[in-house]
C-alpha cells in the first residue's frame, strides 16, 4: 500500500490542492497520513479541513488547529501568529471545530508512530537538533516516528550504538527503511521554511519499504492574493515567496 505524508497545511488551499494532485499523478496513495496544522496562517481554513475530510485520512493534532478552537494557549506565538489564529477562529464552522476536538495528539499505525512536534511533547516540541531527537527516540516504542512543526523536510538516525545523525530530506534522495529507527520531517505543504517555497509532502511504500519526498510549486500568488484581502499580517503573506 502506498501512503501520502502531509504536515503543516496551514490553509494554504492552493498548496494543498497542488499536492492531491501530484499525488493522484504519481499512481494515487491509498491514504493520507496528516501530521496536523490543516489551518493557521492561511486564507482557507474551512475549506482546507473540508478538502482533507474527502480523503482517506488519518490526522493528528497541531498547535494551531487546537489554537483555533481555543484548546491551547497562544502565549508561544507571535503576535503574526496569534493574529491570523483570531481570525481563523472566526471562519470555523461547528463541523470544523467538533472535527479538530476529536484528533488525537499521537497515532500509532503498523511502524510508526504519528505526532506534530514530537513525542516527547506532540504539540510544541521542535525537532531540529541531534540532541533534541537522541532524547525523543526513548518517548516512542514503534520503529519510525512522522514529526512536523518546524516545516523544515529532515531526517534522524538512531544507530544501534545510541549514535544520533541527521540529513537534509530532499527529492533527489530516496528513504529506505531498515533495521536503524528514524525520526522524519516531511516537510510542509503550505508554508515551507527550508528556503525553498515549493509545498513539500512524501509517499511512503510499504512493498518496497521506502520513502520518496517530493516538491510541487503551486499558485502562491493566488494564496497571497487571497491573504492580502482577508487582511492577514503581511510578513505571512511574504514570507511564502521564499519558503521562510
Amino acid at each position: 500500500m502506498r501512503y501520502a505524508i502531509i504536515a503543516d497545511i496551514h490553509a494554504n488551499l492552493a498548496a494543498f490542492m497542488a499536492v492531491l494532485v501530484d499525488i493522484e499523478r504519481r499512481g494515487e496513495a491509498d491514504e493520507v497520513w496528516c501530521l496536523g496544522d490543516i489551518v493557521g496562517y492561511g486564507p482557507d481554513p474551512h475549506q482546507c479541513i473540508e478538502l482533507l475530510r474527502q480523503t482517506n485520512h488519518i490526522c493528528v493534532a497541531g498547535n494551531h488547529d487546537l489554537a483555533a478552537i481555543g484548546e491551547v494557549d497562544t502565549y508561544e506565538f507571535n503576535p503574526d501568529a496569534v493574529a491570523a489564529i483570531r481570525w481563523t477562529a472566526k471562519q470555523l464552522t461547528t463541523q470544523d471545530i467538533a472535527y479538530i476536538k476529536n484528533l488525537p495528539q499521537v497515532i500509532e499505525k503498523d511502524e510508526f508512530t504519528l505526532v506534530h512536534g514530537s513525542p516527547r511533547q506532540p504539540i510544541w516540541e521542535y525537532i531540529l537538533s541531534i540532541s533534541a531527537a537522541k532524547e525523543n527516540f526513548a518517548y516512542f516504542k514503534s520503529k519510525f516516528c512522522l514529526v512536523s512543526h518546524s516545516h523544515v523536510p529532515l531526517i534522524f538516525k538512531y544507530g544501534k550504538t545510541g549514535s544520533c545523525s541527521f540529513n537534509q530530506f530532499s527529492p533527489n534522495k530516496e528513504l529506505s527503511l531498515g533495521v536503524e529507527r528514524l525520526i522524519i520531517n516531511p516537510g510542509a505543504v503550505g508554508q515551507p521554511r527550508d528556503g525553498d517555497p515549493r509545498a513539500s509532502y512524501a509517499i511512503y511504500d510499504n512493498e518496497t519499504r521506502k520513502i520518496n519526498l517530493y516538491r510541487v510549486p503551486y499558485d502562491i500568488a493566488a494564496t497571497q492574493a487571497k491573504m492580502v484581502e482577508q487582511r492577514l499580517p503581511l510578513r505571512l503573506v511574504a514570507r511564502l515567496s521564499h519558503g521562510v
